[in-house]
């Protein structure tokens, strides 16, 4: 079976955070790291060259594929940042009118700038999430 890309590296986030050249993707991504780290309680670990999670895991698929993925996460994109592990909890979608401008990609959203949502709403899709995925073992 082939060996899954995105696992946990020994990299620091913050130092990755500081690191990124565009300012508004490095002020948002140090909120989301703050943000994250508080509302779920788990020290954040990078995912592969660019993911910043928070907890993890392990699912087993009927095919036989399995592993271990991040909670929740994000990640500092060249035009927004990519939010992961947040769509999948019971009320997610009712949430998302209230969290403002965002756009949705297959399993996570993409936010320009956090200064256009609702920093409150994007918390308790964090939480919900979080505790939605963490509970899971996919099986």
């Amino acid at each position: 079976m082939a060996e899954l890309l995105t696992q946990p590296t020994g990299q620091d986030p913050r130092s990755f955070i500081e690191a990124l050249a565009h300012p508004t993707r490095r002020a948002d991504a140090l909120v989301l790291l703050d943000l994250m780290g508080r509302v779920t309680g788990e020290s954040a670990a990078m995912w592969g060259p660019s993911m910043i999670g928070f907890g993890r895991y392990h699912y087993r698929y009927a095919s036989g594929h399995e592993g271990d993925a991040l909670c929740v996460g994000f990640s500092p994109r060249a035009t927004a940042q990519a939010l992961y592990g947040l769509l999948a909890a019971p009320g997610a979608e009712e949430l998302l009118p209230q969290l403002g401008r965002h756009r949705r990609g297959a399993g996570c959203l993409y936010v320009t700038s956090l200064a256009a949502v609702d920093l409150a709403v994007l918390e308790d899709l964090v939480r919900r999430g979080y505790d939605f995925m963490a509970a899971e073992n996919v099986t």
